[in-house]
Order: C-alpha cells, then structure tokens, then sequence
C-alpha cells in the first residue's frame, strides 16, 4: 500500500510540474506581449521643466508625478539654487525621479559664472545629469528690457565665448556634456555684422562645447533650422520643440505654424539626441494641459 501511494504521489507531482511548465497560448503570450508594448511606448519624450517652473516651486514632487502621468520619459531641469534641485539635494533629486521612472538628462544654468561653475558642475553629475545647459550668455552678457520684452546679448563675443569654453572644458573633465542653448538674437546680426551663433560655431570646440536647439527661438529669428544642420552637422546635440501660433507667440506643439515634421527628417544631421518640449508662456491652457497636448502632437509628427 505504502509503495502504491508512493507511486500515486510521484505521479501526481510530475503531473503538476508538466502543468507549471505548459507553454501558454499563442494567444495569451500575444496579449502580454502587446500590453508590456503599450507600457513602454506610453512614456517617451523629454520636457523642459522651465514651463512648469511656478507650481513646481510649490509643490515639486506632485508636480514631477504629475509629469510622469502625462507620459514624459525624461526631463530638463531649470531649478538649481542654493545646491538643490527644487528644494532636493542632488542624490535626493535622482532618487525621486527614480521612483517615479523619469530620467534627468538636462539641467540649465543661467546663473553660472567662472567661480561657481565647479560647484554647479558637481552637482549635476551627481543629480545623474547627461548634459549641463548655459541657457543664456553668461557673467552679465544676457540683456533683458522688461519695457518691450526684448532679448538681447553684448556684443564682446570674444569674452562670452571664453567664459563659455572654459566652462565647457570643466564640463567635459567632469564627464558631463556643454551645450549653448539660443534665443532668438544668437541668430541675428548684431551692430557689428556679427551672428552670433555663427561666432559660436566656429569659435569652439566640439569635443567640449555643442549646441542645444531652441526651434521656436530660430524661427523667431527668422533662420532656417536645416540650414544650421548643414552649416554645422552634429552639433545640434538637443532641442527645444514649442510651437508657434497666428501672432507669432508660444504655443503648444502641433497648434502653430512651426513644421516639426521637415525638421525632424534631419535629426541624424544634426546631430539630435534628445528632445524637450518647452512652453515659456501659455495664453489659452494652463502650463499642464498645454504639456499634454504637446504630448499627444509628438506622437503624430513622429517623435519616439
């Protein structure tokens, strides 16, 4: 009897195994195939965090949730002071973003300057940044008239583009990436018969200094983004994607007159690796329902 069961028993457990270890359908493996397609091509795309820069200085983690609910994968920074990143410090920052699965890539500095730049640099590397942002011209350069709203630079090119260079260099021995992000007046002559984006390009090194490209703020200027793929090819290192409505303001991606779709046929190059939605003002959403429209648009364009 004792064998008998015995044997009953090994049979029954072979059974079970066989069970356990039975291929699924072709049709169940499909649907779990599909569904984890779906959770991985629902977060995509990068945004500038600049556009959400006053309730994020509220309540920062709701509002970064919130991002990552929309269905950003990764994010720009514009929020560094005092050696935090919205009141985190940098280990706490990239924690944070962590759990929430975003990917901080770049950070923005408008505020840099020779003596501070080590310091700044530090602690985006440790923030897990890939690339760190001289947002305007440095130490005093950047111009702006709260009267006409006007933008605007000096016209020492040389000085700004050795500040600039050699914080790139300190950039680059820290194992991080230096881009220029323009405006419209890079793009324009200036006084002295100087662009100053073509001062820039020529003037640096790419080993240690590319470029991030504002589309909105060169269409502004009236240039030709493709033209500058070809004048410097591979330098465009990012880019800011914003579009721009009947009066020439800004406006959520695929509502404006911007052809994000021409553009984006040259990304190789250019040089482009990411991307970053960006909306400086809004005028007829809140800063939120303008980055989920934006959002939605990429898709159609053909932004991955």
């Amino acid at each position: 009897m004792d064998k008998l069961f015995a044997g009953l028993l090994i049979l029954l457990f072979a059974g079970l195994i066989a069970c356990d270890n039975a291929p699924q359908s072709t049709e169940e493996t499909e649907d779990e195939t599909a569904e984890e397609m779906d959770a991985s091509s629902a977060q995509f795309g990068g945004l500038a965090l600049y556009t959400l820069r006053d309730t994020l200085g509220k309540d920062p983690k709701a509002v970064l949730r919130e991002v990552a609910e929309v269905g950003y994968k990764y994010i720009e920074a514009a929020g560094y002071s005092d050696g935090k990143f919205y009141g985190m410090a940098p280990a706490e920052f990239k924690s944070f973003l962590d759990e929430i699965g975003i990917t901080p890539l770049s950070s923005h500095h408008g505020d840099v300057t020779l003596d501070n730049a080590d310091a700044m640099i530090a602690a985006v590397k440790e923030a897990g940044f890939k690339y760190f942002v001289i947002p305007v011209p440095p130490m005093g350069h950047f111009k702006f008239d709260p009267e006409t709203r006007s933008l605007s630079m000096s016209e020492d090119l040389e000085e700004v583009m050795g500040i600039i260079n050699t914080i790139a260099e300190k950039c680059t021995a820290a194992g991080l990436e230096c881009l220029y992000h323009n405006h419209n007046f890079e793009f324009e002559e200036n006084a002295k018969g100087i662009v100053p984006i073509d001062y820039f390009i020529e003037n640096s090194d790419p080993e240690h200094l590319n470029f991030q490209m504002d589309l909105y703020w060169v269409t502004k200027a009236g240039a030709d983004p493709i033209a500058y793929f070809n004048k410097a090819p591979g330098r465009f290192k990012s880019w800011h994607v914003k579009d721009m409505d009947a009066e020439g303001r800004f406006a959520p991606v695929g509502t404006g007159s911007i052809d994000f779709g021409k553009i984006l046929a040259q990304k190789d190059k250019a040089g482009m690796e990411y991307y970053f939605v960006e909306q400086d003002m809004t005028f007829n959403e809140t800063p939120m329902e303008a980055i989920e429209i934006s959002h939605e648009a990429l898709k159609e364009i053909g932004f991955k």
